[in-house]
């Protein structure tokens, strides 16, 4: 079975990050919420709190399958200053993991220079950061081992098309039939 890691910040989107949290365990697929503050309370951008499964320097980054980066912000400028945050990234775009993000967090993988001649999209307003990247305008992207996304609205779709590359595409519509998501 696969299992995710997703990277959690004070200032994250809360909707992006948890509804990929919520649909990855419908479709049976391990996901562990990853604080990279000092401890597991972690405050989103609206100012909802919740507990992540672990931290930064506790997570085993050698069991994840896939790692994930929500936006928000300033959640995605904490991502993106992180040296954790951006070994990870590069570390499983070069073994050929998944590496998923949405919102401006897809920026995060442009600076880090994931995007070189990959098509992506983000959040609008936050083109300039896909450094590298063919920008388009769909809800999901996906090139290889990396998926991008839009925004909050566009969560759960991005979420899908991260079940559909770890599980499969019956896996994927049996969740979204179970969602009433048409």
């Amino acid at each position: 079975m696969s299992k995710i890691g997703i990277f959690m910040a004070d200032g994250s989107e809360e909707i992006e990050g948890l509804t990929v949290v919520d649909i990855a365990r419908r479709a049976g697929i391990e996901i562990e919420t990853i604080s990279i503050m000092d401890t597991n309370r972690v405050t989103g951008s609206h100012e909802i709190s919740f507990e992540t499964d672990t931290t930064k320097d506790k997570a085993d980054y050698d069991s994840y399958d896939a790692i994930v980066l929500p936006g928000g912000m300033p959640g995605t400028i904490r991502l993106g200053e992180d040296e954790t945050v951006n070994r990870v990234i590069l570390e499983f775009a070069e073994k050929g993991k998944l590496v998923a993000a949405i919102c401006a967090a897809p920026g995060v993988l442009g600076k880090a220079g994931l995007l070189k001649g990959k098509n992506a999209t983000c959040h609008p307003g936050h083109e300039g950061d896909l450094i590298g990247a063919n920008v388009l305008e769909d809800m999901v992207v996906e090139d290889g081992n990396i998926i991008t996304s839009r925004g909050m609205g566009t969560s759960i779709p991005f979420a899908l098309a991260i079940v559909r590359y770890l599980a499969d595409e019956a896996v994927a519509d049996k969740v979204k039939k179970a969602l009433v998501y048409v």
